[in-house]
């Protein structure tokens, strides 16, 4: 006999924070997700008729998923989508999953960007798009950049463009500035790899899953940003912005990165956490 949502919830939350090491409350967010998307109902739903039981199909299509998720892959790929800043993005295992920690980097990008007027953004390592295509969203008036070396990733955020109805955001593939030629932009930002390539948390959890080139930057973790820093006034306008987003113990060594570039008015950023997440600096 098929189950019914109360007896999954209770069950399978269980059984999830146990093979995964989650918090009650986060693996039980994650059966509702799954349940969400297999019977097409919001969550309100789920708590309105829990008795409700599942039929054979929907039994079928939810214990395939759930399975999946025991052995670790991430609800955003079982799913195929990953909510950001207000927004849904559409994410593959050809992309990083946007997280909560990134919206940092956009807020204090808008924060900086004019509502009015035309203002040139870059995004370096789009991935899914999520970054550049938020801050598109939120100021229309802005001109937006978004490169990637990822081929796939980059099909992925042009489906995410298109699905949003942005007409301001070019995509183009790029090893970083490579295929950019002497163009100059008001911001740069960034979501670089800056995980150490040996880092044991490497092999666990969701990052398992997700692209390693999108995540690992040398022996510690901050080639990419080096690499970035280098070149970057030399693809800023004057008085332009370069931020990143970096590990949790990196803003430091970051700071000296963009104080060694060249970049002036350099400061750091907590995310709620108190974590300094975002590091950036002014071309002179």
């Amino acid at each position: 006999m098929n189950s019914s949502i109360q007896l999954l919830l209770r069950d399978d939350s269980a059984a999830l924070q146990t093979a995964l090491q989650l918090d009650f409350s986060s693996a039980r967010i994650e059966v509702q997700c799954l349940l969400q998307a297999v019977l097409q109902v919001n969550r309100a739903y789920l708590f309105t008729h829990p008795e409700r039981i599942l039929s054979d199909a929907e039994s079928s299509r939810y214990h395939a998923l759930f399975a999946r998720r025991l052995q670790g892959e991430p609800v955003a790929y079982l799913l195929g989508e990953r909510e950001f800043f207000g927004l849904n993005f559409k994410v593959t295992p050809a992309t990083l999953i946007p997280r909560p920690d990134t919206e940092l980097l956009v807020e204090l990008a808008l924060a900086k960007i004019p509502q009015q007027g035309v203002y040139r953004v870059l995004d370096m390592g789009t991935g899914s798009g999520a970054i550049a295509l938020s801050i598109a969203y939120a100021r229309p008036n802005a001109q937006v950049w978004a490169v990637d070396f990822s081929e796939a990733a980059l099909q992925i955020a042009q489906e995410n463009q298109r699905a949003l109805q942005l007409k301001n955001v070019t995509l183009l593939q790029s090893d970083w500035f490579a295929a950019l030629a002497q163009q100059r932009f008001d911001m740069i930002v960034s979501n670089p790899p800056y995980i150490e390539f040996d880092d044991v948390h490497l092999s666990q959890g969701d990052v398992r899953f997700e692209p390693l080139t999108a995540l690992a930057s040398g022996a510690d973790g901050l080639d990419d940003i080096r690499r970035i820093a280098s070149q970057a006034l030399q693809h800023l306008n004057p008085q332009g912005w370069l931020m990143f987003e970096h590990g949790y113990d990196q803003a430091a060594a970051v700071r000296e990165i963009l104080q060694q570039a060249g970049l002036k008015n350099i400061f750091s950023a907590q995310d709620l956490a108190g974590i300094e997440r975002v590091t950036g600096g002014c071309a002179r």
